[in-house]
């Protein structure tokens, strides 16, 4: 055999063994993140159960994406399949049939699973959006349980977590992050906020859109999302921004209520079936939120 070709196959059988070695400590690393113990502080959440919170609790379930991850019903359902990559997700039974994931939940079960992401045992809720609702106050907290509680026991399934080894090794990497990661535990509940067309009730509004585009809301490729899912868009008014095709709320609530942009082309992934049961109040806030933005460029996150 020649030199160079001893050399060459010598080199690519180094790159494999040091590509078998990442790979595992990524695993290796996976599984240790996933059984940590994030240290979060002790608060005491004040549970009620009048028709006013179960009513709230109701908008907020629909509209706010819970009925996506769980089901209309609350049984759970399936809502990445991805047959190419592996990967699929489900969100677990929240009624209060025999199979409920969360039928032994009490006041802190519920604070800290929504706001911090973390399970009653302490360790990462992994597909829990906790980033969205880490601000929410201790009235829609409130409200969520209440409205789950009462919802009619159903069948359903548990959660379902598959994820496909190169997703389990960038998680393993640290380049993609879960929600318990991502939010600050010191930050204290946010307060109440009036309910109108305002830049701080379009903030509290907004604080959903941030597990797709971001913390800052210039959008770009979402962590951990199957690989055709395309860059979440911008909505600043930098390079790149979404929100210059929709001239005003009216414009911008269409598309929210139709799935569609100002052209006329669908657009994908976007949880339109929870944003088109949004309040008038509630889009027209967060529009004027998304505009008062300061510029950033698209993909910053």
């Amino acid at each position: 055999m020649k030199p160079w070709i001893r050399r060459s196959l010598n080199g690519l059988v180094a790159l494999a063994a040091l590509a078998g070695a990442t790979v595992g400590y990524a695993l290796h690393r996976a599984d240790s993140r996933m059984q940590r113990q994030p240290a979060l502080p002790a608060y005491a959440l004040q549970l009620h159960d009048d028709s006013r919170a179960v009513e709230r609790g109701r908008y907020l379930y629909a509209s706010r994406g819970c009925a996506d991850c769980h089901g209309a019903d609350g049984g759970g359902r399936v809502f990445i399949d991805d047959a190419k990559t592996g990967l699929k997700v489900a969100g677990p039974n929240l009624s209060s049939g025999p199979d409920s994931a969360v039928k032994a939940y009490g006041p802190a079960d519920w604070e800290r699973t929504l706001r911090h992401g973390v399970k009653p045992g302490g360790r990462p809720a992994m597909i829990m959006p906790s980033e969205d609702f880490a601000r929410w106050t201790d009235d829609d907290v409130a409200a969520v349980v209440a409205y789950v509680r009462q919802l009619p026991p159903v069948a359903g399934g548990a959660t379902v977590m598959q994820l496909p080894l190169p997703v389990r090794a960038l998680y393993g990497l640290g380049l993609i992050q879960d929600a318990a990661e991502k939010i600050d535990h010191t930050l204290p509940p946010a307060q109440p906020v009036a309910e109108a067309v305002t830049v701080e009730h379009g903030r509290y509004v907004a604080q959903g859109c941030q597990g797709c585009h971001g913390p800052n809301l210039s959008g770009g490729k979402i962590p951990g999302g199957p690989p055709d899912w395309p860059a979440a868009a911008n909505l600043t008014s930098g390079e790149g921004s979404a929100l210059r095709a929709y001239a005003d709320a009216a414009a911008f609530k269409a598309m929210l209520r139709g799935g569609k942009r100002s052209d006329g082309s669908a657009i994908r992934v976007m949880p339109f079936e929870a944003l088109s049961k949004m309040s008038d109040i509630d889009v027209d806030a967060m529009y004027v939120y998304l505009k008062s933005l300061p510029p950033r460029p698209a993909g910053g996150r």
